[in-house]
């Protein structure tokens, strides 16, 4: 590609609901209070643009003056906005995922956004919208707490609906607003007699991004299961149309993103022990699996992005939790290099997205217990002001040079060193697992099980 990589930054913006009570990380991390000076020091860095929340549930009565005051601060240091609606949310006190109303009633919010702030060219109504919904409806973690396939892929298809409604309203506005929307990417391995289980996710990883880019026709290999489970066929037509495909496709990826699925319980864990209905497994992080070199992590997962769509990509999100601040560097390296991998091989990614920048709260929990536990950013957020990280000397060198060294990077992040495998794991010796998945044709590959 001729086209330069752009940067961007992000602060986890979630405002997530449990049952009656609310996360929200701009007021965990402390953003909400600082507000402009945060601003100011994120735009230091050298990035060039902000994935910045104008979030559908924070828009209550006297939000208007803080919102104002922040997009201000973002004009006012140039910072491209890449605004948000949703965040891992299911909207305000009544709605949620599965109201038949939710696209109207987002799209009610997109246009008052983007009336209000005409000179935004680029929004994500929705973020991660099948990530949010298995969080929510298949594992029961987020509002409305179910655990029911019908009621995830009611949840993806509303959430999809929403953004084609959501694009619509901001499009009366902003004529040329561009639409960028993000999906965590993982993939699944197994052992073989969970095979088929690894199938069904890996297919299933797809279906937000498919629906949205008018893959789910009459044809679609999961076009009779989503009507199976109450999907009105009408809804699907309209998005098969093609008209919410986004401009941008954003891929956010994590360590934990990559997955390996074991009948072998008894050498993990109980808290990682699941199953199927049909048979028992255990779930844990690809990266504390020795699979085939080239298997897990962020090349992989954004060729496989590419060869299935062939359209503009970015990476959304890069971010690590971890105890050695160093080892975020290396993950942030790892994905710099495979996008600057990919775009010598003709991938037409066209930015990079330093994400978390003031670090986030109880995510190792999902946000389900306030435990106060806090991963660093590029800044740390506890103190005020917040205090930069060696994060943030690696961002702001690849932003205003294009280059990072460091002596941490003569050593590979925990996801690559031999020491990474559960001890069980290598006591019992070497895995037979698929080879490495590569997509081969388009849309349309093998039918679910």
């Amino acid at each position: 590609m001729t086209q330069p990589l752009r940067f961007w930054g992000g602060i986890e913006s979630s405002v997530v609901r449990l049952n009656d009570d609310w996360r929200d990380q701009v007021v965990e991390t402390g953003h909400h209070e600082r507000g402009p000076r945060d601003i100011e020091l994120l735009a230091g860095l050298g990035i060039t643009g902000m994935r910045y929340p104008l979030l559908w549930e924070r828009h209550v009565p006297g939000a208007r003056a803080w919102h104002d005051q922040q997009m201000e601060a973002l004009r006012r240091h140039r910072l491209d906005v890449i605004a948000g609606l949703v965040h891992h949310g299911s909207g305000p006190d009544g709605t949620s995922l599965v109201d038949p109303l939710f696209p109207d009633k987002l799209a009610e919010h997109a246009g008052r956004m983007a009336e209000r702030y005409p000179w935004v060219a680029a929004w994500t109504p929705v973020n991660e919208p099948l990530t949010t919904a298995r969080f929510a409806c298949l594992y029961g973690h987020w509002y409305p707490h179910g655990r029911d396939e019908g009621l995830f892929l009611r949840a993806v298809v509303n959430q999809c609906r929403a953004v084609l409604f959501a694009k619509r309203a901001i499009r009366r506005y902003v004529q040329n607003a561009s639409i960028v929307q993000t999906e965590d990417i993982g993939r699944v391995f197994a052992t073989p007699p969970v095979a088929a289980q690894a199938q069904y996710e890996n297919e299933r990883r797809w279906l937000s991004l498919d629906l949205l880019l008018g893959h789910v026709d009459r044809s679609h290999s999961w076009r009779g299961r989503l009507e199976a489970h109450g999907v009105p066929a009408a809804h699907l037509d309209e998005l098969a149309t093609g008209e919410a495909a986004p401009d941008l496709v954003g891929v956010n990826h994590y360590v934990t993103s990559d997955r390996f699925l074991d009948h072998r319980v008894s050498l993990y864990p109980p808290h990682m022990h699941g199953g199927n209905g049909r048979i028992a497994y255990a779930d844990t992080e690809a990266a504390r699996v020795d699979l085939a070199h080239g298997s897990t992590g962020w090349e992989p997962r954004l060729r496989e992005v590419w060869e299935r769509y062939r359209r503009p990509m970015a990476i959304t999100e890069v971010h690590l939790g971890c105890v050695d601040p160093h080892e975020s560097v290396r993950w942030l390296m790892e994905a710099w290099n495979a996008v600057h991998q990919l775009r010598a091989q003709g991938a037409e990614i066209t930015a990079i997205t330093f994400w978390a920048l003031l670090g986030l709260v109880d995510w190792d929990s999902m946000l389900r217990e306030r435990r106060g536990r806090y991963e660093l950013g590029a800044f740390d957020a506890r103190l005020n002001p917040p205090a930069p990280t060696p994060l943030a000397a690696a961002i702001a060198s690849l932003a205003k040079t294009g280059a990072y060294d460091h002596p941490a990077l003569s050593q590979p992040g925990w996801w690559r060193r031999d020491d990474r495998v559960h001890p069980r794991l290598r006591a019992a010796g070497a895995l037979t697992v698929p080879p490495p998945f590569r997509m081969a044709a388009p849309v349309r590959g093998a039918r679910p099980r």
